[in-house]
């Protein structure tokens, strides 16, 4: 399964903690859409991350292959944040299209909630790790600034 990772999970430690066999592959984007810090922190003292729908906007993120028999392992993580899979397409650094899975909240999200902390920082981390672009990069350090 092709996997685009946008969470905490852009963490190597925190990928490899659910998925120890899974590779990256590229830097990708979801158009058409934003992140919304609207899923209750389950722990984090704080909102989580979910992808919503916004004409104009993208979501950067990375994408990894990951074995069948660790996709299961991804999904209990993912659904204690209250994220479930569903299949979209990402666009690569070269303007190609990919099927890949994602974790987002299926329900409408709630109000806009501070973002987690500690939770941001391992975005970042993991931002910074995969070279996802500078801009992104600097708006979560924007967000991530605002709550301390």
């Amino acid at each position: 399964m092709l996997y685009f990772v946008y969470t905490a999970r852009l963490a190597p430690d925190d990928l490899r903690a659910v998925a120890p066999s899974a590779t990256f592959e590229f830097v990708a984007h979801l158009a058409e859409a934003t992140l919304s810090f609207s899923v209750e922190g389950n722990g984090w003292k704080g909102g989580l991350p979910t992808i919503v729908p916004d004409p104009g906007s993208t979501v950067w993120g990375a994408v990894f292959s990951v074995p069948d028999a660790e996709a299961d392992a991804l999904d209990r993580v993912e659904e204690t944040e209250d994220r479930y899979r569903e299949e979209t397409d990402v666009i690569d650094r070269s303007g190609r299209r990919h099927p890949v899975a994602i974790h987002r909240t299926t329900e409408s999200t709630g109000p806009e909630l501070v973002p987690a902390p500690a939770y941001l920082d391992r975005m970042l981390s993991g931002s910074r790790h995969w070279e996802l672009p500078i801009g992104w990069i600097v708006g979560l350090d924007d967000r991530r600034n605002a709550v301390v």
